[in-house]
């Protein structure tokens, strides 16, 4: 790799290039360092700014070099450190760290409404913009510059000084709520357990997941009546919201009313008290609409979708409202047959269903209809053969080898893997982190891609490779058994190494287009999605599945049952997806403090067509709908849908060519990674998936992937 770990220097938060010395930087270092950061690059601004106006005062054209490169360099100064800060503060969270950035993060959002607001920045990118006289930009660059505008005239560039002053309170208002509520959402997920003691009370859990249970109690300094540590058979065990504890029991525990206490837990969670996130949802969703409003948009969502690939509200809604009403009957049917299972096997709930039952008659119907236990196949999946089998996809697809470089970079945590990536020929492409196991007491929850590095050259003109942070929240190894993984997390794996490879081969030399940068955000998940779909794939599946004992093959009949179940309640998951984009959309394009309903009341109402089980009164899901009040999502929840609609197209290209034919799969692959993988957001979306597909997407092959071709014929 171009960057060695050998050139850390200190202070490791002021490094500003290269990887990362994590263990290095602590809580006082953000306390102690990012305000002399920002100090020094106020001080570069000014400079920039004088040249600039010595340059345009003087009638004389403008060129790249001049205006967007040092920007660039500015702005990957302060991504870098406080990129590095907030990783951190996702994965590593402490107390100390935490206050230390809720400290910074108003002076952080400070110095980009600074620069975002330059008046002499704006002339000197309008002059580069419409200047006649050579030099030309390249489409690129063009591309880059139209969105550093719209930049900035999303963060107030054209407002008078009363307007810009009112604007950048409310962007402070807006960082801090969102960290407010994130931080409620982990100390409300961290705060809840429940000691379990009985064995009755964990009947029908697998022994992987009494295995977590245990080990969580054994955490806690829990014991046994007789002065035991717990243990798997013995207990006690302590119940969590985190998803490793949280899936297992809410699947497969036969006590329906600790199934209830779990649900209603979960669902409310950072609603009440100290960290309840109602009156900060209102207060987003206001601000937010001020915000739009002093830039001219009718709502939020206008502004949000602004710059993306989606024209605008009403083609969301189209989008949503063809998945919704191919979607809603399955849901229906598939309710129905949830209800006849239960009835079968003689429980209570049968005649009423409600949401803690649906997982649990869910996955005893998925058994009895594919005799297919997914719990069961856990051992077929541990993490070290999965990654093999991904890693061989990639190979496969798209000519790249993938070494473990352990001890080769700094790490912030033990369970930390780092990785190289090579060309073909054995050169250096990129490289990156995998954080795979959940650790509920410091890391939040959920699975991301992140950006370490990025590719770009160096003032000194080096070539710096990208470096992608890979986070999961999987079930870790207990004692000596190793990660053994759900079906689910491996293909949590497979998107997240998805958004990783847009990150890691792309070809663009500008920064600002290299990879997921410049990349609309509805079109960004499209890499991700795609690779879920070879999960399913016959030679990637049963290259990797092996039994983690005895290294046997999955059997033939369990990969049939994983193919064949894989539109197993498509129409309620669809449901779900379509109920979240839609809550979201409207709360930002519909909602105002005067409509005289709460919005947690609007999203009620949107459930009366978008689910076939309404919300009960417990439920305050949006107090924990992190991706849109504090992950960047707003108004764009619906980028999955939009996303998955270019990514199930995107697989049955391959499908056309025949999965089974290697040399058009490769073929196929290369094509992907040139265009999609490559092209990062130096192209339009619309036309880098053109160029690799030879037309637009359609919906038909996600409808036809999930199983609702007939229900959508029907309507």
């Amino acid at each position: 790799m171009p960057v060695a770990v050998n050139e850390i220097k200190s202070p490791a938060l002021l490094q500003g290039e290269g990887i990362p010395n994590f263990s290095a930087i602590t809580a006082q270092q953000v306390q102690d360092h990012i305000p002399e950061l920002l100090c020094a690059l106020n001080k570069q601004f000014s400079q920039l700014e004088q040249d600039l106006d010595k340059v345009l005062a003087s009638g004389k054209s403008i060129n790249w070099q001049q205006v967007m490169s040092p920007l660039h360099q500015l702005q990957e100064q302060l991504r870098w450190s406080w990129g590095v800060v907030s990783h951190l503060n996702g994965v590593c969270n402490t107390s100390e760290l935490r206050q230390a950035h809720a400290a910074q993060e108003p002076e952080v959002v400070r110095f980009g409404n600074l620069m975002g607001q330059s008046q002499t920045l704006h002339r000197a990118l309008r002059r580069l913009k419409d200047q006649t006289s050579r030099p030309l930009l390249d489409s690129t660059q063009q591309r880059i510059l139209n969105a550093e505008l719209l930049s900035m005239d999303q963060r107030g560039v054209g407002l008078d000084d009363h307007a810009q002053q009112a604007f950048n309170t409310t962007s402070e208002q807006l960082a801090e709520l969102s960290t407010r509520f994130s931080n409620h959402v982990l100390d409300a997920t961290q705060g809840w357990s429940l000691l379990l003691n009985r064995s009755s009370q964990v009947d029908g859990l697998p022994q992987r997941a009494l295995e977590v249970l245990s080990s969580a109690a054994k955490q806690a300094g829990d014991h046994r009546e007789d002065g035991g540590e717990p243990t798997a058979e013995q207990g006690p065990w302590r119940l969590g919201l985190d998803m490793p504890r949280y899936i297992p029991f809410i699947t497969h525990a036969k006590d329906r009313g600790l199934r209830e206490t779990l649900y209603k837990a979960h669902v409310s969670r950072a609603s009440a008290g100290e960290l309840n996130n109602q009156p900060l949802i209102e207060e987003l969703l206001s601000l937010r609409l001020e915000q739009a409003q002093r830039l001219g948009y009718m709502n939020w969502a206008e502004l949000s979708l602004a710059s993306k690939m989606a024209e605008g509200v009403e083609a969301v809604e189209q989008l949503l409202e063809e998945l919704r009403a191919a979607a809603l009957p399955a849901a229906q049917t598939e309710l129905i047959e949830l209800e006849a299972c239960a009835k079968k096997h003689g429980a209570p709930e049968a005649s009423q269903l409600k949401p803690w039952d649906v997982n649990f008659w869910a996955e005893r119907l998925r058994q009895e209809r594919f005799d297919l236990d997914q719990e069961a196949l856990r051992p077929w999946f541990p993490l070290p053969q999965v990654l093999e089998g991904l890693f061989g996809l990639c190979e496969r697809l798209f000519g790249i080898r993938i070494q473990s470089a352990d001890g080769e970079a700094p790490i912030w945590h033990q369970d930390v893997r780092y990785f190289r990536v090579l060309d073909a020929n054995g050169s250096d492409l990129a490289a990156f982190y995998l954080d795979p196991y959940s650790r509920p007491a410091s890391k939040r929850g959920g699975a991301w891609m992140d950006e370490c590095l990025i590719r770009s050259k160096s003032l000194e003109g080096q070539s710096i490779l990208p470096v992608a942070y890979l986070i999961c929240n999987q079930t870790p190894p207990q004692a000596d058994t190793p990660s053994l993984m759900s079906f689910d997390e491996v293909e949590t794996l497979f998107h997240e190494f998805g958004h990783g490879l847009q990150h890691m081969l792309t070809t663009v030399e500008y920064p600002q287009a290299a990879g997921i940068n410049n990349v609309e955000w509805d079109a960004v998940e499209l890499p991700s999605q795609f690779m879920e779909n070879w999960c399913l794939d016959r030679t990637t599946l049963m290259g990797m599945a092996r039994h983690w004992r005895t290294g046997e093959p999955l059997p033939e009949e369990e990969f049939a049952k994983l193919r064949s179940s894989r539109t197993f309640n498509a129409g309620l998951a669809t449901l779900r997806q379509v109920h979240f984009a839609l809550t979201d959309l409207r709360l930002h394009s519909c909602w105002t403090p005067d409509l005289g309903v709460t919005p947690d009341q609007l999203r009620r109402q949107i459930a009366e067509t978008t689910t076939v089980m309404l919300p009960i009164a417990e439920d305050k899901f949006l107090c924990g709908f992190g991706h849109i009040f504090a992950g960047g999502y707003s108004a764009g929840y619906y980028s999955y849908k939009w996303a998955e609609v270019l990514s199930a197209d995107a697989f049955a290209a391959f499908e056309e060519a025949g999965l089974e034919l290697e040399d058009q799969v490769r073929l196929t692959g290369a094509r992907f990674r040139d265009t999609v993988l490559s092209l990062g957001g130096s192209h339009s979306p619309a036309d880098v998936y053109e160029q690799f597909r030879g037309r637009p997407a359609t919906t038909e092959a996600l409808i036809r992937h999930s199983g609702l071709a007939a229900s959508a014929a029907d309507q």
